[in-house]
């Protein structure tokens, strides 16, 4: 074969048929090329719209306390979406982040106050029992080489059990942690900015993400979280500790569920064996109408923040106007299929 450059004629011919086929894409298509560069895109999209059309139809929607409850709202579920959001980039899923969460604030409890240790320790024990947790996981995913579904919805009832057992079904009140354990409700103190009334919690939350955010993409090991994500057999090739990866990401899940477990506590003000019930749904729907792709590899970190305050908007927005809570759970539903839609014909510009 002659490695001879084409001539002239067929260069130009070629270079007239890409340039045809770069400017003849309808809107449609440029828009898919557009949301698969930019993914994080949709959800804003989707938020503004929200906020525009309940903004119209919801009395008050606009007013400086709902919009901060909104935030106080969606605190504690965002924060669990975070740790969800790393395991789904790794194409994995986490179906025990919820039982996490709420048996670790139990445990932070029962060592406070049936035990008498320091709350501090208790706190450092609780976030250090979230990073084994994850490491649980992360064990059964890299050694076993068992599915992360599989995996994780058998840790939760492993994990919802022993949430179960610790607390004796029991709640510790909230007049019990203010005389005993103060600081397990840090998370939950509220402090006025511009007209709104925060959290910590909130503050927590946003901390969480900027941090991951800056950690998948600025460092390498974010750049590593992503290719194991997209094709785990390249990533290997490439020389990347795949097992190493994974481990690291179920147990930065699990210390972040521990944080979601303390913020928690603030958020209902008591330490309940059976708060946050559908968290993990939650925390799932967050990560999907977030534009985070559930086959890994693809979406921003910051998506699932957004995706948790669409719903808390819809939500507000639905509840305001006097709809009934039924139909805010079907709203919900049609979010998450036409997330899981969108992402579908946005991945079809790679196949």
């Amino acid at each position: 074969m002659s490695d001879a450059p084409d001539p002239p004629a067929e260069r130009s011919a070629t270079e007239s048929v890409a340039s045809f086929e770069q400017h003849s894409r309808g809107p449609l298509e440029s828009l898919q090329h557009f949301l698969h560069r930019y993914p994080t895109m949709v959800p804003v999209i989707v938020l503004v719209l929200s906020l525009i059309a309940f903004g119209l139809i919801a009395p008050n929607f606009f007013s400086a306390f709902n919009l901060s409850l909104i935030m106080q709202q969606v605190a504690v579920v965002g924060t669990l979406a975070a740790a969800q959001s790393l395991v789904i980039l790794t194409a994995g899923i986490d179906l025990s982040v919820g039982a996490v969460m709420v048996m670790i604030s139990v445990v932070m409890g029962r060592l406070s106050l049936d035990l008498g240790i320091p709350v501090p320790i208790s706190i450092l024990l609780g976030l250090g029992c979230g990073l084994l947790t994850g490491g649980l996981n992360g064990l059964l995913v890299t050694r076993l080489k068992l599915p992360p579904f599989i995996t994780t919805l058998g840790t939760w009832n492993i994990f919802l059990a022993l949430n179960y057992y610790l607390s004796g079904r029991e709640t510790i009140r909230s007049q019990t942690l203010d005389a005993e354990a103060p600081l397990l409700k840090l998370f939950g103190a509220r402090f006025n900015l511009g007209g709104a009334v925060l959290t910590w919690g909130v503050v927590l939350m946003l901390i969480v993400f900027a941090v991951l955010w800056y950690a998948l993409n600025k460092t390498a090991w974010g750049r590593r979280v992503y290719a194991v994500g997209d094709d785990p057999e390249a990533a290997a090739l490439a020389g990347i500790q795949t097992r190493r990866v994974l481990m690291s990401v179920y147990m930065t899940a699990g210390f972040i569920c521990a944080l979601a477990a303390w913020s928690s506590i603030g958020r209902v003000g008591s330490v309940s064996p059976t708060s946050f019930f559908e968290s993990n749904l939650e925390s799932i729907t967050a990560v999907v109408i977030g534009g985070i792709s559930l086959f890994g590899g693809r979406g921003s970190i910051l998506g699932p923040l957004i995706g948790a305050l669409i719903v808390g908007v819809f939500n507000s927005g639905l509840r305001l106007a006097g709809v009934d809570v039924l139909w805010q759970l079907f709203a919900t539903g049609w979010l998450i299929i036409v997330a899981v839609a969108v992402d579908q014909w946005i991945r079809k510009i790679s196949s």
